[in-house]
């Protein structure tokens, strides 16, 4: 018999966890909590990057009294870019995306999945040490831990670019999605649209950094060349592995889906305002707009907090 804690909690008692229990438990936690993985989050995260980037921690500390500032003086290198807070905050907003998909992750998608996170280490590898295809550059921030000079949870930071452009694009298209002709390189432009965003907010981060810089604002275009060779085999594997009349199904049933894109732009919409890149930032009002349009821009305007 489960103690009472555990019955109360509504989590399922020692023994009875099983694949849908999980995913249903998932479901609930984030459709409860959409407000703080979807904008506190991103908003808490733009705010800790900017702080690190541009050395608030330190000033901020030693303007205290010395009574605080000397307990506190471990602060700036803690929080300063600290690996495991940014692993931890792109987790968290993963989280709708993760539960929104789980239940349409069969054999076949796994293999995909498994194909493609080969694929991800395997040509983040050669970036690094070769500068092909994207261009000579190298990491400034450690994203977690890393190995060989690649992070190891580099699929939670690339997947979700890829699967998040593929849902708004199938949304979009309506029936013009049904031909791969239009869906798939639409959706490759996506993703390179979406890196678009990315880049150059965290090239100013710090997060890595082109040799000898690039046009777009410190991004070379040899890097959205090799982009469209990643693009292009990413959605090639989602669009193999998953099926599509079970995603438009899912997506009409689980409104949090695309909450995750809801934070990409809040996140790096506001970091790159915050540098006065304003095309990646248009690109990323685009985005919104695109969200709006498919009324995913609908996370609640107040928390819900878990009672």
């Amino acid at each position: 018999m489960a103690p009472d804690w555990v019955e109360s909690s509504g989590w399922p008692a020692p023994g009875a966890l099983d694949r849908d229990s999980v995913e249903a438990r998932l479901d609930r936690l984030v459709r409860t909590n959409r407000f703080t993985i979807a904008v506190v989050f991103p908003v808490t995260g733009a705010v800790l990057l900017l702080a690190s980037a541009l050395g608030w921690f330190a000033p901020a500390v030693e303007a205290l009294p010395p009574a605080l500032a000397d307990p506190l003086a471990w602060v700036p290198d803690a929080l300063a870019f600290n690996p495991w807070l940014v692993l931890v905050g792109v987790a968290v907003m993963r989280l709708p995306l993760v539960a929104g998909v789980a239940p349409l992750v069969d054999r076949k998608a796994t293999a995909a999945l498994l194909a493609l996170a080969a694929y991800a280490y395997g040509i983040e590898f050669v970036g690094v040490t070769t500068g092909w295809p994207y261009g000579a550059f190298e990491y400034g921030v450690a994203l977690g831990p890393m190995a060989g000079g690649v992070p190891l949870a580099l699929p939670v930071f690339f997947f979700p670019l890829v699967l998040n452009s593929y849902l708004l694009c199938l949304l979009l298209l309506g029936d013009l999605a049904r031909s791969p002709w239009v869906r798939l390189p639409v959706v490759v432009a996506t993703v390179v649209g979406i890196d678009l965003v990315l880049d150059p907010g965290a090239v100013a981060l710090g997060f890595w950094a082109y040799d000898g810089g690039g046009a777009f604002y410190g991004v070379p275009w040899s890097n959205y060349a090799g982009w469209v060779l990643s693009a292009t085999l990413a959605v090639g594997a989602f669009d193999w592995g998953l099926d599509r009349a079970a995603l438009l199904a899912r997506l009409d049933d689980c409104p949090f889906m695309l909450d995750d894109m809801v934070s990409f732009v809040i996140l790096w919409g506001g970091v790159n305002a915050a540098f006065g890149n304003w095309a990646p930032v248009a690109l990323a009002s685009v985005f919104a707009a695109g969200l709006v349009v498919t009324d995913r821009f609908d996370v609640p305007t107040r928390p819900r907090w878990v009672t």
